[in-house]
């Protein structure tokens, strides 16, 4: 279990250090978007590629994102009725859930990925409108999206076991109510 534990570790530095660094990309988004604007408006030029660029920023942030969502504990859930539920049994649902749900999910999601971001690669798609960019590298972050979520998926069932066997404290539910990202060993 300390192997495991480690390479959760692992995966939630990797995931905190993505997470952090694509939140940078609003801004550039914010920016790109509000320069168009005023392009747009006051010198009556525009352009479709800087809106791509803007779509794939934000897209990049949402696909890169919601694996530090999940290490977070800050994904969507159904607080009215698991707020009554003990944590043991959140955990364990939590637990469950992960397994039958999320990890499926993520690594159907990763598995179509590949084919549709490599025919787009290999034929060097481009967007349709006119100025467009190429699409390849949206359709790559869909795929590394994915991964990176299944992997935060492992990460989250290795703790939750950990948690509810009795092997390591729970770390989200820390007095400053965010979770850190190591685990600790009881």
């Amino acid at each position: 279990m300390a192997a495991l534990l480690a390479l959760s570790r692992v995966i939630d530095a990797v995931t905190t250090v993505i997470g952090k660094s694509v939140s940078w990309l609003l801004l550039a988004a914010v920016l790109i978007s509000a320069g168009n604007a005023i392009l747009r408006k006051a010198l009556d030029m525009s352009s479709n590629a800087w809106l791509e660029v803007q779509w794939y920023l934000f897209g990049t942030v949402f696909m890169l994102a919601a694996a530090y969502a999940l290490l977070k504990n800050e994904h969507v859930r159904i607080d009215i009725v698991s707020s009554m539920w003990s944590k043991r049994t959140r955990d364990i649902i939590d637990l469950v859930l992960h397994i039958i749900f999320l990890v499926p999910f993520a690594g159907l999601m990763a598995y179509l990925a590949w084919p549709w971001f490599w025919l787009s690669f290999n034929s060097g798609e481009i967007s349709s409108n006119a100025g467009g960019l190429t699409i390849w590298p949206a359709k790559l972050v869909v795929l590394l999206g994915f991964l990176l979520l299944l992997l935060q998926a492992f990460s989250e069932i290795i703790k939750r076991f950990a948690v509810i066997t009795g092997r390591i404290e729970d770390a989200r539910h820390d007095t400053a109510g965010e979770m850190p990202t190591a685990a600790t060993e009881v």
